[in-house]
């Protein structure tokens, strides 16, 4: 069963987003690297990369395909999961937690709106 984290906003990509104030820490969800399978490469922004929501800004590689990394929100990376670089199969293991890939400072607040809620992201994945 997948898990999906209530506190958390989705993309139909499959990134999830936690936001808190104006920084926004994304990463991949658990039914993304599910699909996925076994996670060999990650290929991340920048810090200090100016994002904007919908743009492709990296590449996960997995055993069995290689997939682009889309921007959740706009903004300015401030951080980048450098353990996750390092150990791409932290992302298998917790998606949630130890495998987030980077934080951005939010620029337009605005965009949140447009971010899916759990049980929009529930419907969406049920539908695949």
């Amino acid at each position: 069963m997948t898990e999906i984290r209530d506190d958390l906003k989705y993309t139909k990509e499959h990134e999830w987003i936690k936001i808190e104030g104006n920084v926004a820490t994304e990463g991949i969800t658990d039914y993304a690297q599910s699909e996925l399978s076994d996670i060999v490469m990650i290929e991340l922004p920048e810090v200090g990369k100016e994002v904007k929501a919908g743009d492709a800004i990296g590449t996960i590689e997995a055993v069995k395909a290689v997939s682009d990394l889309y921007a959740g929100l706009s903004g300015k990376v401030i951080e980048v999961n450098q353990d996750a670089v390092a150990d791409p199969s932290i992302l298998n293991k917790d998606p949630y937690e130890k495998g987030w890939l980077y934080r951005i400072e939010i620029k337009d607040t605005d965009e949140v709106a447009n971010l899916l809620s759990a049980e929009e992201y529930k419907k969406l994945i049920t539908e695949h």
